[in-house]
């Protein structure tokens, strides 16, 4: 899609059973491209599960919300719900110890313009970063929170505090290193609240700067969606911004992720939790 993120993949339907050697091939372009999109695909809860399995155990749809009734491995992004106007960068979930390792999101409707996604991919903007700045970031430890600038983007007044109920706060490295591809990605994004070590200005600015290496324009790539679109990106290694620009139209994809595993740094220190339980998020539930 663009020279260093993004992959259209044509030919394959993914409300039917698929082959060991194409699910291997389609999981390696999503760790080389780091996000890829499949148009035309009719999936329901049951298949959509059906084919995010062939990539890992599913979490639950939510840490704080769960799923649908019916559905609990289910996330349903709907603009007429709470908490869906995403438009801020960031790493689906990093407050959690175990942030998602790949979400699947499946468009059910679509607004008649606007309300495309841009996805960055974290791995080449670290590789491109100066020599200084990336041994300072190796060093670094970012705590995530669910009471940071994304939530103020996201959520307004009585959705906000509901929300805020249940804290909770990982203290990831600010570089990880993939547990699959060995690469090295920034680990940023909305939920990044502050860096161990440094004044609260000082971590902000340096978080600010990270950011603005890894979502230059060179470095994304934006999706138009339409109707059974299915997009699935490599949490890991990218951060996403959903372009809320579409005036109070409809827009509703459905998700579902695939746990991942602790984060682990340059020098081989895992993420830890800081705050809260969500252990059941990721309690290798597959129904």
């Amino acid at each position: 899609m663009t020279g260093f993120v993004g992959a259209e993949i044509t030919g394959v339907d993914t409300t039917r059973p698929l082959s060991d050697d194409t699910i291997a091939t389609l999981r390696r372009a999503l760790l080389e491209h780091k996000v890829i999109f499949l148009r035309g695909q009719r999936l329901d809860y049951e298949s959509e599960v059906a084919f995010a399995q062939r990539f890992g155990e599913l979490t639950l749809g939510h840490p704080l919300y769960g799923g649908p009734e019916g559905k609990p491995l289910l996330r349903e992004m709907d603009s007429k719900g709470e908490g869906t106007r995403a438009n801020h960068w960031h790493t689906d979930l990093t407050y959690l110890e175990r942030p998602p390792a790949f979400a699947f999101l499946h468009n059910v409707v679509c607004p008649p313009v606007g309300g495309d996604t841009i996805w960055c991919n974290t791995a080449v903007a670290y590789s491109r970063l100066p020599q200084d700045l990336r041994d300072l970031a190796d060093r670094l430890r970012i705590v995530h929170s669910n009471d940071a600038d994304f939530t103020d983007d996201t959520y307004d007044g009585d959705a906000r505090s509901r929300y805020l109920e249940h804290q909770f706060e990982a203290e990831h490295p600010a570089v990880r290193v993939h547990e699959e591809t060995g690469e090295r990605s920034l680990l940023l994004g909305g939920f990044a609240r502050r860096v161990q070590g440094f004044s609260p200005q000082a971590g902000r600015d340096l978080i600010r700067m990270l950011t603005e290496y890894a979502i230059k324009p060179e470095h994304t790539v934006r999706w138009k969606w339409q109707k059974d679109d299915l997009v699935i990106w490599d949490n890991q290694a990218t951060l996403h911004y959903a372009v809320y620009d579409y005036h109070g139209q409809h827009r509703r994809g459905e998700r579902v992720t695939v746990g991942g595993p602790v984060p682990v740094g340059v020098d081989g220190s895992p993420s830890v939790v800081l705050r809260g339980d969500t252990s059941a998020y990721t309690a290798g539930l597959t129904r």
